[in-house]
């Protein structure tokens, strides 16, 4: 019998659809694999399967109904939230996906994910309709956004007789995103590490700028990464909308000279650089003090002149750090890179081609090729951002061991 989660703290929410008597054999695996599980129960589920199945295979108490599960710990949410290493909501229906993406708190189950700090798995099942959903579409892309590890439903006949995506996926898929999260080492830690993320506006007038539709996303996403492989992160950001990560120290900067101060004051602490942010290659040569009007004007010209080179001139001031560079392209991808990674002096460039439908700025997807200094090229499959992040992070604790 295998015990690969032998001690593992786990919750299992369960939401109330068809599925949900899945649930019950997904239990059964994760004890099999010697994890310590605890049932959280939304508000419908009791309607498929009853709370005294799950404490019947746990042994312990089910929390089903807010200050109502018969047990003498008023706050339960808070308590079964602290030890837990990882929750795996599955079967998630498409009422508490909604309820978890916009924070309410009316049943057991979206009242503990609110008071839960830790990694989540999240498994939809739900007819194929609802989805293809724009707004169940939307709601599950934030919660990916928000670093929730989304296991795809699979296509088939569903119970409602409708053949399609919708039913929840395999066990074994969701297993594999359990291992993929509790037996991730901390092979960072005690690692100092810097990351830049998003654009950078350089100012014509005070309400006028030149910049770029990085989201900054790709930046978070290894950030994040970073942390949860032990590293301790500096995070320095152009302006975005995102939420910052928690357990990163974040420095906010709009120009890229804001960015390159910021930059070459916390380069020296750092023992990895990896600047993914989108910084303007020109800005205006002079910055109007007032707002310019147009009336009388048919045309503006405006002389730009290079930012500075934030990339190369910190490569020049490095002394053991290891530095990897991004690199957005639209023609020319890897022999843009590999220009850029020997100009530059730096250990290895992400090249993407930014003009590809589908990946890149505002995108949760991206595919990118990796140079290393050696020159040999690795190309990675397309991916979620996040998994991009952890395959790079990969690659550069390698290139650190040769």
């Amino acid at each position: 019998m295998s015990q690969s989660l032998s001690g593992k703290s786990i919750l299992l929410g369960v939401c109330g659809g068809i599925a949900c008597y899945k649930s019950v054999e997904l239990l059964r695996l994760l004890m099999k694999e010697g994890a310590e599980v605890s049932v959280v129960m939304s508000g419908n589920a009791d309607k498929f399967v009853t709370p005294l199945t799950f404490q019947a295979l746990t042994g312990r108490p089910v929390y089903h109904r807010i200050f109502e599960s018969g047990t003498e710990n008023a706050m339960e949410h808070i308590a079964f939230s602290q030890k837990a290493e990882l929750l795996i909501v599955a079967p998630a229906t498409a009422n508490t996906i909604a309820k978890m993406a916009h924070g309410l708190a009316d049943s057991a189950l979206s009242n503990l994910f609110l008071a839960y700090e830790g990694p989540v798995v999240i498994a939809p099942a739900m007819n194929s309709v609802m989805f293809s959903h724009p707004a169940v579409k939307a709601n599950i892309a934030l919660l990916q956004e928000r670093g929730a590890k989304i296991v795809e439903p699979a296509s088939g006949e569903l119970a409602c007789g409708a053949v399609g995506p919708g039913r929840l996926a395999d066990l074994d898929d969701i297993l594999s995103a359990t291992h993929a999260i509790l037996k991730k080492n901390l092979d960072f830690s005690g690692v100092r590490v810097l990351v830049t993320a998003g654009p950078t506006r350089e100012f014509i007038d005070p309400v006028r700028y030149i910049s770029n539709p990085s989201s900054g996303k790709m930046g978070y996403a290894i950030a994040e990464a970073f942390r949860d492989r032990g590293a301790q992160v500096d995070l320095i950001s152009g302006p975005v909308r995102l939420e910052k990560p928690s357990g990163v120290e974040i420095f906010n900067c709009v120009t890229a000279n804001e960015m390159h101060d910021c930059v070459h004051r916390r380069f020296p602490h750092c023992d990895i650089l990896v600047m993914t942010a989108a910084v303007g290659d020109f800005a205006p040569r002079t910055i109007q003090k007032e707002k310019m009007k147009k009336q009388g004007r048919q045309s503006l010209n405006l002389e730009l002149q290079a930012t500075v080179d934030i990339l190369k001139s910190v490569a020049q001031k490095r002394t053991t750090q290891f530095i990897a560079g991004f690199a957005a392209e639209t023609e020319n991808l890897i022999e843009s890179a590999k220009e850029k990674l020997i100009s530059k002096g730096v250990d290895m460039i992400v090249a993407n081609d930014i003009s590809a439908p589908g990946i890149g700025f505002q995108s949760n997807m991206n595919q990118v090729s990796l140079v290393y200094s050696n020159g040999s090229v690795e190309r990675l499959p397309r991916a979620d951002k996040r998994e991009i992040a952890d395959i790079l992070l990969d690659r550069i604790r390698k290139e650190l061991k040769s």
